[in-house]
């Protein structure tokens, strides 16, 4: 159960680092368009997780069409439709609404993946530590103008269904491993890599910026070097050791663990913002660490 724990958080700790990968490149008007770094992230991980199957082609197993298409499948659930449906959020209802909107997932998770041993009474201070964080982090965050209602309206539509979206991702994923023990947490984040890698390009190519525009940027070195750290470590090595928890962890410990992410993610931005949390933020991250402590616990 150990490993599982700790592999569930080194992959919210590489995970975070997506959220401050956007600040540090020009975005919008001018500058990288959403679905260019989107693309550029999940190619990259499409890269990497073809040359560790080629690389390794005495060794690597490769699925058969069935689970093919379950990776096609899980590729689109989990990150290209997940990401690009949030992006999309963000454009039209800010940051701050889709992000809480995200946060939730732990919690939805929790709730539809508990095992049926388990008592709710034992599950209840887990879940009420984390509400309550999100809470008191909505509560510390600034929102910004909504601007037109009707594009408001239908972000909140695209951060429905990208919520949708990751959390039967995490719960369809976590039993497929379990129903395939014989498929390795590697070669399983490979074949999603191919899948994803495949669908990153054809996003680029139906929406991106062309390629001599991306080139004839000024910062295209950073934005390679970046798309290279989020599509490597972000994406391949922490889909890895998602795997990994998921195959030792019940699915409602693996969404309390995914509140990890969100921890990461604030610590990253504050570093960012050479400042430190407010006592609120910081109050919202003591309640987020005591509910996955009080949820690992309860899976004991």
């Amino acid at each position: 159960m150990l490993t599982g724990v700790l592999a569930g958080l080194a992959a919210g700790a590489l995970w975070g680092l997506v959220f401050v990968v956007p600040r540090m490149l020009t975005m919008g008007e001018g500058g990288y368009s959403s679905v260019d770094l989107t693309a550029g992230r999940f190619a990259v991980y499409g890269v990497v997780a073809a040359a560790v199957m080629l690389l390794g082609l005495g060794r690597r197993r490769w699925p058969t069409p069935r689970q093919a298409g379950a990776a096609l499948v899980m590729s689109v659930l989990g990150f290209s439709g997940y990401y690009l449906l949030l992006v999309l959020a963000i454009r039209d209802a800010g940051t701050e609404v889709p992000t809480l909107i995200i946060g939730t997932i732990p919690l939805w998770i929790m709730l539809l993946g508990k095992p049926l041993g388990l008592r709710w009474s034992a599950l209840l201070p887990g879940l009420l530590l984390t509400f309550a964080g999100l809470l008191l982090m909505m509560g510390s965050t600034q929102g910004a103008g909504a601007g037109d209602a009707t594009h408001f309206w239908r972000g909140i539509v695209f951060a429905l269904i990208s919520l949708l979206c990751w959390t039967v991702f995490a719960i369809v994923n976590s039993a497929w491993l379990k129903r395939h023990p014989e498929v390795n947490a590697t070669d399983w984040a490979n074949w999603l890599g191919v899948a994803t890698g495949l669908g990153a390009l054809l996003m680029w190519l139906a929406a991106g910026s062309g390629a001599g525009v991306l080139a004839a940027r000024e910062e295209r070195a950073s934005f390679a070097l970046l798309c290279v750290m989020a599509g490597f470590g972000s994406t391949w090595l922490a889909t890895i050791l998602w795997n990994m928890a998921s195959q030792r962890l019940s699915a409602s410990l693996c969404g309390q663990l995914i509140v990890s992410e969100t921890i990461f993610a604030l610590l990253y931005s504050f570093a960012w913002d050479g400042h430190w949390p407010t006592p609120a933020q910081f109050g919202a991250c003591v309640l987020f660490t005591l509910g996955i402590l009080s949820s690992i616990r309860a899976h004991r």
